[in-house]
């Protein structure tokens, strides 16, 4: 009896007498089972690639580095301090400052889950937007946390150095706005953002190259408020009230008029933190 080759799949008695559609069919039979093996040996390889690519802690656009910001060196110098816009940015008094260094970008909300953890931001579709509804106090836990992971010694930048660098430091053109007069140019607000925030680095920098000093967020300072601090305000590098029932925010968001993104906008926290966020800085 003649023993049936095992790897010959079944073909059916009415094609038996037909050799071409035979061969035919046990092409088609050994392509489908070849591909069902690999199949079974490589499971799901699309929806494993999706979820690769969509990693949130691992999405860096234009910030690079999820672990720490990247800084721009400010040289320090004298400048005007303060507006004649609201009663809180009198007097316009002179402020020297050391050098230091400051974010390029807001923190995002990929920097703060890789350090942190959480998503306090409840954002999935946006982990290069910055990082939302973060009061001051978790924050010193944030920069805590990532001192400890970097071996440096990263903090928020006083007020008067929010506004230097904001104004562009030794390279000021004295813009309204942080890098130019047309706020549309430079800031995510009211007018132009949907009511969304939008990732760190879409608008137009300032003369230091540093992104959305105006709008976006709102941008914690380490400072306490005092409305009438500018009449006390110590000339060289001055760090804020020594108490106070709040701390200052700068630089306008998303929701607000465009004017609250004028560099000498300033303004205490009261309210809720949703569109509260922060950049970062650091001594030389």
């Amino acid at each position: 009896m003649k023993n049936k080759n095992i790897y010959e799949p079944e073909v059916p008695k009415t094609l038996a007498k037909n050799p071409v559609l035979k061969y035919i069919l046990v092409a088609i039979l050994l392509i489908a089972a070849v591909g069902n093996w690999c199949w079974k040996s490589n499971p799901k390889i699309s929806e494993n690639a999706t979820a690769v690519n969509s990693d949130p802690v691992m999405t860096t656009g234009a910030t690079g580095n999820t672990n720490e910001p990247d800084m721009v060196t400010v040289q320090g110098g004298r400048f005007a301090m303060g507006g004649n816009e609201n009663n809180n940015e009198k007097p316009i008094h002179n402020v020297t400052l050391s050098s230091f260094k400051i974010a390029k970008y807001e923190t995002t909300l990929a920097q703060w889950q890789k350090v942190m953890g959480s998503n306090p931001s409840g954002r999935k579709d946006c982990m290069d937007c910055p990082v939302t509804a973060v009061g001051w106090d978790d924050i010193q836990t944030f920069i805590q946390k990532l001192n400890t992971l970097s071996g440096k010694n990263y903090h928020l930048p006083t007020e008067a150095e929010w506004e230097y660098a904001a104004r562009g430091g030794t390279k000021s053109k004295k813009f309204e706005y942080a890098g130019s007069n047309d706020v549309n140019a430079v800031a995510w607000t009211s007018a132009n953002s949907g009511s969304n925030t939008h990732p760190v680095g879409q608008k137009e920098a300032n003369e230091l190259g540093l992104y959305d000093m105006s709008g976006n967020v709102f941008e914690w300072c380490n400072d306490w408020y005092d409305e009438n601090y500018y009449d006390k305000s110590p000339e060289n590098n001055p760090k804020g009230p020594a108490t106070g029932p709040h701390r200052v925010f700068r630089g306008g968001n998303r929701a607000s008029e465009p004017a609250k993104s004028r560099v000498a906008y300033r303004n205490p926290f009261q309210l809720g933190y949703g569109t509260m966020g922060f950049r970062l800085a650091s001594s030389l």
